[in-house]
């Protein structure tokens, strides 16, 4: 059952940012930034980790959950630390996922080259 929420949760997070793009005809970058920010706002409500602990991975892979990722480290900091916590822990949990990007496109454009 888990993996049954799973795929629609996830797949209503994708419905909502193709209608996004198709249907309120914003950019791919203004649709990804639109729903970083509504997983930012979600967390900050408190809202997005009770739908990751019930759709799981369904609400953990979308692009949301970075926006989840970046205040929820954010406020833990900021207990943990103050004030200061609340620029490392931005970074602190979203450093892998940040740098993995970086890296692995480095290494895109070193072996692959565009057509045109």
């Amino acid at each position: 059952m888990q993996f049954l929420w799973a795929f629609i949760i996830g797949g209503l997070i994708c419905v909502i940012g193709q209608i996004m793009m198709d249907v309120i005809k914003l950019t791919p970058a203004h649709t990804m930034s639109t729903l970083v920010v509504a997983g930012a706002i979600a967390d900050g409500f408190g809202l997005y980790e009770p739908l990751v602990k019930f759709a799981g991975a369904g609400a953990s892979v979308p692009i949301t959950s970075f926006g989840n990722s970046l205040v929820h480290g954010a406020l833990t900091e900021l207990g943990r630390d103050g004030w200061i916590g609340v620029v490392t822990g931005i970074f602190e949990v979203t450093s892998a996922g940040i740098s993995s990007a970086i890296i692995f496109s480095f290494l895109a454009a070193l072996f692959v080259r565009p057509k045109g």
